[in-house]
């Protein structure tokens, strides 16, 4: 049976992969739903709208599991116009369009989408608590224009097979992988050898990695701070 899918918000992409931002033209009564704090500038006569998306829990769940903002901010004007928006960390953007997929975002990867995704934050699992990447996965599903940002540039991997990346640097993934949360061998490797916990994908589909990792570029800058 055919569907018909709602019109593509036009997206504009500037600035990749170092220093990415997005500039989103919404149609009369479109809305923009993004990241609180997300907005770098808009057009006049825009309402704004903030809500605590799936209620209390989920969205405190998203804030402290997820390194989402625990308000997510609503765009929209009748007479239509743009806002652009722009991650806090300096990075590439990903513009996705949903056809009733879904997709998983790493924790602080969502940016924005229109009103016809749906979000939502699962339980990672006690390993992922331990991954100093976030205790929970961020869900988004439907029809609409997604956007997720990465620390750094973006490598995007068609699988089929096996591959194993550093939690840091896993920042989306199709549902069609497989996953795992493990060490780098024994307790040795582990927690002597730097890598700490990785993330085993198997199976077939598409996964985006980011060049770089916020934790280490913590680490690295701290000893000068020191000084």
């Amino acid at each position: 049976m055919r569907r018909d899918y709602p019109a593509s918000m036009e997206i504009r992409l500037d600035g990749n992969p170092d220093f990415g931002e997005a500039t989103c033209s919404l149609a009369p009564g479109e809305v923009l739903v993004c990241e609180g704090g997300a907005m770098s500038r808009m057009s006049g006569g825009m309402d704004l709208n903030t809500r605590a998306a799936g209620g209390i829990m989920k969205s405190l769940f998203r804030a402290v599991g997820a390194g989402e903002s625990f308000f997510l901010s609503e765009y929209s004007s009748p007479k239509g116009g743009f806002v652009t928006v722009a991650p806090v960390t300096p990075g590439a953007i990903v513009h996705r369009q949903l056809r009733g997929e879904r997709l998983h975002l790493s924790a602080g990867s969502f940016l924005a989408c229109s009103q016809g995704i749906q979000l939502d934050t699962r339980f990672g699992g006690l390993k992922a608590l331990f991954s100093g990447e976030g205790a929970f996965v961020f869900d988004v599903e439907g029809d609409g224009e997604l956007l997720f940002n990465a620390y750094g540039a973006i490598v995007e991997r068609e699988l089929d097979g096996e591959l194993t990346v550093d939690t840091g640097h896993v920042v989306a993934w199709e549902p069609t992988l497989d996953y795992s949360i493990e060490g780098m061998g024994g307790l040795k490797q582990t927690f002597f050898s730097g890598e700490g916990l990785v993330m085993r994908f198997s199976g077939q589909g598409k996964l985006w990695l980011q060049t770089r990792t916020l934790g280490e570029t913590a680490g690295w800058i701290t000893p000068y701070l020191r000084a």
